[in-house]
């Protein structure tokens, strides 16, 4: 079994820091679903806020592939948040030409514990019994976000980042509390966005505060013989607790080569680069540095 899941936001958007193509094309998604579907890959992770990625997976055909979707918040407008979780679920399954998908994330799970939560986590229970969605959970940016939900609120799935420079989903104890309550795990950012593959050179001058911790990264690098590709999967994927590990990609090319690293993982130890500061650890924040 192949734990690698395609993320599909390249397939919607210019996305990444690291992005040197844009909007991956029509004819290239094609190519590297064949490609996904040729190696084992069976997950799809989209998003309704991944511009045309839904409509593009419809086009192209997802169908064999666990598609994992996610919502965006509900308008504050929203007066009946039953009938817009309703609307939201059939126009993503008409844009994705599939009568359900695997799983549904709440891309804005803090709007559980609003006064609207206990109706919001209802509706999205009505999708689950309608055979709409198989797994219902959320996507978080920290594991500390977990700890706010009322034991009432069950989660199948939850999406959550993860890799060499961030640990805390591990550190924290949450990652072996979800698999011990039976709920399934992805981790994505396993490259920090495109940052850990970075040459040296190319390293924006704003990532700079934190000098230290690339000196270790790419000293470690230099005296291993491991390719930065190498030792970013090997962490989320030598962890049996995390189910699949959503990873992004421009073109064929891209996902050959992590496809092919994902498969030779370093007979070395890896190096210690964990960082708490959520400046460098969240994307979110890049843009106030």
């Amino acid at each position: 079994m192949n734990r690698l899941a395609l993320g599909t936001v390249q397939f919607g958007l210019a996305y990444g820091i690291a992005n040197q193509t844009g909007q991956v094309s029509r004819a290239e998604a094609n190519a590297m679903l064949q490609l996904a579907r040729a190696s084992g890959i069976d997950t799809l992770d989209t998003a309704i806020a991944y511009g045309e990625s839904e409509a593009r997976l419809g086009e192209l055909g997802a169908q064999g592939f666990q598609l994992v979707t996610k919502f965006p918040a509900v308008p504050d407008s929203c007066a009946d948040v039953s009938e817009w979780v309703r609307q939201q679920a059939h126009e993503s399954l008409s844009r994705l030409s599939v009568s359900a998908v695997y799983g549904v994330l709440l891309h804005r799970p803090e709007q559980l514990l609003g006064s609207n939560g206990a109706e919001l986590y209802r509706a999205l229970q009505v999708l689950k019994n309608n055979g709409l969605v198989k797994k219902i959970g959320v996507s978080i940016y920290s594991p500390v976000e977990l700890c706010a939900f009322p034991k009432k609120y069950y989660f199948d799935l939850v999406q959550a980042p993860f890799n060499l420079v961030d640990r805390r989903l591990q550190n924290s104890g949450w990652l072996h509390r979800l698999k011990d309550n039976g709920v399934e795990i992805h981790t994505r950012s396993a490259f920090l966005q495109g940052l850990l593959l970075m040459p040296r050179s190319e390293l924006p001058t704003k990532f700079s505060k934190w000098q230290g911790l690339w000196e270790t990264w790419y000293r470690w690098l230099a005296g291993h013989g491991v390719s930065a590709l190498q030792a970013s999967l090997a962490v989320p994927l030598s962890l049996t607790e995390i189910d699949r590990v959503v990873i992004g990609a421009e073109n064929v090319s891209q996902l050959t080569q992590i496809i092919d690293a994902s498969q030779c993982p370093p007979d070395v130890d890896l190096p210690a680069l964990h960082c708490q500061d959520e400046n460098l650890i969240n994307p979110v924040n890049w843009g106030k540095l």
